[in-house]
């Protein structure tokens, strides 16, 4: 059976009101710890799902959910052809990552973590409830706690959001040899990790908005009898509104199991009081070197006061942090397997700027790593940060490069050195790296000089996750400097001791964790044949205006597949191949007489009207699109490339053959 998706959309709502009628949660947590209970008292082996399943049914609670849901049958109205670019319903979560089964292992505690709702979003609070298969904006809340990552499904933007969703945390031991033991309360004390929030808007056109960033401590519930707690959090907006609530979540916290004794109040007060104390005396004694540093750097030479050297620089939340928190190493496992491909993957996170209430110059806004992968675009410095860590992580020796681009202001890029002294430039938002060789201002005027080949005019400084360097050439031009870290005339380093104390993992808790990548969860052949019969629909209809009848050739567009792998494998490695198998078989497939063209174009999104509506700017393929002539045949060929974070490279192809009419 197969209901169409505003039906689905209604009964998974009806699904959900049912459940929480029943307060399913409270029930099946109340099984849970009864059946983690026995079975650490009978042996301790992981809990399956079976055995979760069989104790759900000896209590009868599958039973009483199933006994008491009704559904009432209507019918459905007569509903015209649509156009299959349109969107199923208001909470399509036809991309939302599945939960993948899991084993309980008794021998963990578990952090359960439940967001009750929101209230006072008072940006909507003029908007009325959508009706079911209404397409409207969405809120979706992303959680990052000690190597974990969770989303939940997307609810409606509304005054009071429906935001209900529960996460089970793993709390575990970070030791070598300690992953079998449950940690007890002592050591969740000194676990200073927060529970990361990032709430993200998705309007109708699919656009992503970071609505707010929000660090959780979560250690107040080792103090209470029950180890559960409920509160209200307050969430503050990012960027110029960081000081303006945007909206309160209810959230509720519960360890699994319970501890057996409780911590008091104030040992936890004191530990997170000791804990800030700390980093504020970090971070005073750091302030206090970087000004020395900077009056040092002023006095080499007075052109130094005009160079663009950025110490310190903003996040989301409006907190100061050293630039080099920024960057970290970062492994991408099994997600990426070359530093060519992490490049091409950063590439394909939209750019867009920090957003500006009126005029005036670039809003300031540095983005943590969680916040920019869960929004999937950012500004260029949170591309190079990015960029930068995965290089790090490949073992390459990379740093980020602050300066100017040519005709474009400020910029921010990536930088590598190879063990040969190469230097080479990696433009992290389109993924192209270009070769440096300096030109020497001593030479003699006939001798031959390099071209620039970098789009890169000045570099004021250049950092990683533990150096931080400022040029301190006497001119700041990219074409004419030398990258030589080592020769303190030409670049002025900060103690790598001062910066470690602000910026390695775990030396101030003020340091968002480093949140891993996610796997995609879109499946590549699939988002490539609904997009491929999108956009037939929308070229079929764009005929229809002109009175042209459309006749597809299946054959030749399946031919094309091998042209945008080709384009694809480029973009990936710089090597081009392919090229003269797709002509041959092209060739093969057009017979004599007749006329073949080709329109290929490349998208960091799926939505076909948007994509339709650029590719028909241009003159060529608008040619292809409304061909006439005799024996006309289109074709349309689409390929979704998914990499981590479902970044895509979506690549189409526009191809018609026609009998040449002299």
């Amino acid at each position: 059976m197969c209901l169409p998706p505003e039906k689905a959309s209604e009964l998974k709502q009806i699904i959900h009101n049912h459940l929480l009628r029943m307060d399913i949660h409270g029930r099946i947590r109340e099984v849970l710890a009864e059946t983690i209970k026995d079975d650490q008292s009978s042996a301790l082996r992981p809990l399956s799902e079976a055995d979760f399943v069989r104790a759900l049914q000896r209590r009868g609670i599958i039973d009483d959910v199933m006994k008491d849901l009704h559904f009432t049958q209507e019918s459905a109205p007569n509903i015209g052809t649509e156009s299959p670019s349109k969107h199923a319903a208001h909470y399509d979560d036809q991309d939302i990552t599945h939960l993948k089964k899991t084993n309980l292992d008794p021998s963990r505690r578990y952090l359960y973590l439940q967001v009750l709702g929101g209230k006072a979003f008072l940006e909507h609070l003029q908007e009325s409830e959508p009706l079911p298969g209404q397409v409207c904006s969405t809120f979706t809340i992303y959680l990052h706690f000690r190597n974990q990552r969770f989303r939940s499904k997307p609810a409606p933007c509304a005054c009071e959001p429906n935001l209900k969703e529960g996460f089970l945390l793993e709390i575990h031991r970070d030791g070598f040899g300690d992953g079998s033991k449950m940690v007890d309360a002592t050591a969740m004390l000194s676990m200073c990790d927060p529970v990361h929030f990032v709430l993200i808007k998705t309007d109708t056109s699919s656009e992503t908005t970071l609505v707010s960033s929000y660090f959780l401590d979560w250690r107040t519930v080792l103090s209470l009898p029950s180890c559960k707690t409920c509160f209200a959090v307050e969430l503050m907006g990012v960027g110029s509104e960081s000081k303006i609530p945007v909206g309160v979540l209810t959230v509720s916290l519960e360890l699994f199991p319970p501890v057996p004794e409780t911590l008091n109040t104030d040992i936890i007060s004191t530990q997170q009081s000791l804990e800030r104390q700390r980093t504020a005396e970090k971070e005073r004694l750091f302030l206090v070197y970087a000004k020395q540093w900077w009056r040092e750097f002023l006095e080499i030479r007075s052109s130094n006061q005009s160079k663009l050297v950025k110490i310190f620089a903003q996040d989301e939340n409006g907190v100061n942090r050293p630039v080099c928190s920024y960057v970290r190493v970062l492994r991408a496992g099994r997600l990426l397997e070359s530093p060519r491909q992490a490049a091409r993957f950063v590439s394909l996170l939209a750019h867009e700027r920090a957003p500006v209430v009126g005029g005036g110059g670039k809003q300031e806004q540095w983005c943590t790593l969680m916040s920019f992968l869960c929004r999937g675009k950012g500004d260029c410095e949170d591309h190079a940060t990015l960029l930068c860590s995965l290089l790090l992580g490949f073992g390459l020796d990379a740093y980020v490069c602050v300066g100017t681009k040519a005709n474009s202001g400020p910029h921010t890029w990536v930088l590598t050195r190879g063990t040969d002294g190469s230097i080479t430039f990696w433009e992290s938002l389109t993924a192209h790296r270009y070769l440096h060789r300096p030109i020497d201002p001593d030479a003699p005027p006939l001798a031959p000089q390099p071209k620039p080949s970098s789009p890169y005019r000045t570099v004021g400084c250049v950092f990683n996750h533990q150096t931080f360097l400022a040029n301190c050439q006497p001119s700041d031009a990219v074409e004419l400097c030398i990258f030589d870290f080592q020769n303190q005339s030409r670049w002025k380093a900060m103690s790598e001791e001062a910066l470690k104390s602000v910026c390695a993992p775990g030396s101030t808790t003020s340091l968002p964790p480093l949140p891993p990548l996610c796997a995609p969860s879109l499946d590549p052949a699939e988002a490539s044949n609904h997009l491929e019969l999108e956009m037939r629909f929308l070229v079929s209809e764009h005929r229809k205006d002109f009175d042209l009848a459309t006749v597809w050739d299946d054959h030749l567009s399946y031919l094309l597949s091998s042209a945008l792998s080709a384009y694809e494998m480029e973009r990936c490695t710089g090597v081009s191949c392919g090229n003269e198998e797709f002509q041959d078989a092209v060739r093969r497939a057009v017979p004599d007489g007749h006329t073949f063209k080709g329109f290929p174009i490349h998208f960091v999104h799926r939505n076909a009207r948007r994509a339709f509506a650029t590719c028909l700017r241009s003159p060529f393929c608008e040619e292809i699109v409304c061909c006439r002539g005799d024996h006309v045949r289109l074709a349309v060929r689409v390929r979704v490339f998914v990499y981590p974070e479902n970044a895509c490279a979506v690549w189409m192809m526009f191809a018609c053959k026609y009998r040449s009419v002299l």
